[in-house]
């Protein structure tokens, strides 16, 4: 992994950049693999509309995305109460 993290002029605008809040955050037990997939792009579509030609575009995507993680969850949720 790069040491120097990209300078993306959509996300340098702000102090904190998306990428290292989720790498803070998305480093706590639970939000691994395809959970943790989902749910940072969520994050970053969510983060980088306002400064984006299109806006409208990244929140559909993030739509999108936290969809996917909601349909996961359900399924998950049910597959454990099957197993009670």
């Amino acid at each position: 992994m790069p040491n120097k993290k990209p300078k993306v002029p959509h996300y340098d605008r702000t102090e904190i950049q998306p990428i290292d809040f989720m790498e803070s955050w998305f480093s706590q037990p639970g939000f691994t693999g395809y959970v943790g997939f989902l749910a940072c792009n969520v994050i970053k579509y969510v983060c980088r509309f306002v400064f984006k030609k299109t806006p409208l575009e990244d929140l559909v995507k993030a739509q999108t995305y936290l969809g996917w993680l909601i349909e996961y969850v359900k399924k998950d949720l049910t597959k454990t109460k099957k197993r009670v």
